[in-house]
């Protein structure tokens, strides 16, 4: 989550929390990271972790950079701050304003075992589609799971499609 909508959303926050979601830092401010310095980058990542920490109690280690960009320095400011940077495999351009069924239609022929899907809060349809969503996919014989559940933290590397592989 980007810490400008968790300040704005707190109870929100709270309730995605205890419904048992994996919040994680997305930025404090959205700004496009491959433009900032090592130590913005760890100032955006950290000041939003600051505030999923004040309402949930809890730090995240996972990290998504605003607009799927990275760069040498964004990697570095996130793993040496001991976080995981994610990105998506699949994008169900929710935040166009496609209903839920045009994005079912996006990703139904092209999900796969460890996808990560794209999708955002505060969007015109995705909070209200996000149960026909996931019926979808455990209908496919997928497990939905969280982020961490999924990566690898240790033992693997990174091809130049930024997928993890096991070593």
């Amino acid at each position: 989550m980007v810490g400008d909508w968790i300040e704005k959303y707190p109870e929100a926050v709270k309730k995605i929390h205890e419904a048992g979601h994996e919040i994680a830092s997305h930025s404090d401010t959205h700004p496009h990271v491959n433009k900032l310095s090592y130590e913005k980058n760890i100032e955006e990542i950290e000041k939003s972790n600051d505030k999923i920490e004040k309402i949930t109690g809890k730090r995240s280690k996972i990290y998504r950079p605003p607009y799927g960009e990275y760069n040498d320095t964004v990697i570095k400011a996130s793993q040496d701050k001991g976080y995981y940077t994610i990105q998506w495999s699949l994008d169900t351009l929710d935040y166009s304003g496609l209903t839920g069924e045009e994005m079912w239609k996006r990703i139904e022929n092209k999900i796969k075992e460890g996808d990560i899907i794209l999708s955002h809060n505060g969007t015109k349809h995705t909070a209200d589609s996000l149960d026909m969503l996931l019926k979808n996919i455990k209908q496919k014989g997928l497990e939905v799971v969280t982020i961490s559940d999924l990566i690898y933290f240790e033992n693997y590397t990174i091809n130049n499609n930024g997928t993890q592989l096991k070593k």
